[in-house]
Order: structure tokens, then C-alpha cells, then sequence
């Protein structure tokens, strides 16, 4: 591999990065105000504190639905292409479904799809 390419792309990389920064921080507006630095959700302005803690639950369900969203699109692909791969694509696929059902069994039974 050619190690110049290599270099001069990582250079040109971060100049441009540096150059945009630079031009942003020239021509951007320095315009302050109190509430623009306030947090708000959708629109609305907060009332009280904006820290306050939230359940792991939320966190948890929502990593449970991408994985299981992504194992998903997976599926796709297969669907293409079994034809062509014959019975061999549906040992594969039903194994990927098992282990995707066993998932979700476990997650199921460990009640992390239960809101609290």
C-alpha cells in the first residue's frame, strides 16, 4: 500500500476539518442570550430540573428492540438469495431464527420487556 496516499489523505482530511472550523467561528453569529441556553424538549420549555434521573428500563427496552430490529433486517438478504443456496439456506436461517427466539424467550422471562 502506498503510504504518501495514506498520509495525504489523513492531512487533507484535517485540514479541511480545521478550515471549516475556523471559517464557522469567523462568519457565525456571536449572539448569546439567556434562553438560548436553556433546555427544552420539543418546543416546550422545562420547568424544574432537566436532570433528573431516568429508569434503566427505558435504556434496556430500547436496546432490546434494535438488536432484534436489526437481527430483523437481516432476514432480508436471505429471502434474496434462498433459492440459490437451496436447503442448506434453511438450516442456516432456522438456526438464526432459534437463536433470535431464544433471545427473546430470555429476555422475556428475565422481564426486561415489562414496563415497571
Amino acid at each position: 500500500m502506498n503510504f504518501t496516499l495514506f498520509v495525504t489523505v489523513i492531512l487533507t482530511a484535517i485540514t479541511l476539518v480545521a478550515a471549516a472550523y475556523v471559517i464557522a467561528k469567523l462568519l457565525g453569529p456571536r449572539t448569546y442570550n439567556k434562553v438560548k441556553g436553556e433546555p427544552f424538549e420539543c418546543g416546550i420549555p422545562t420547568h424544574g430540573s432537566s436532570w433528573i434521573p431516568v429508569s434503566v428500563g427505558y435504556y434496556l427496552f430500547a436496546i432490546l428492540f434494535l438488536m432484534f430490529d436489526v437481527e430483523t433486517v437481516f432476514l432480508y438478504p436471505w429471502a434474496v438469495v434462498v433459492k440459490e443456496f437451496g436447503p442448506m439456506a434453511l438450516v442456516s436461517i432456522g438456526f438464526f431464527l432459534l437463536v433470535l427466539v431464544f433471545g427473546l424467550a430470555y429476555a422475556w422471562r428475565k422481564g426486561a420487556l415489562e414496563w415497571k
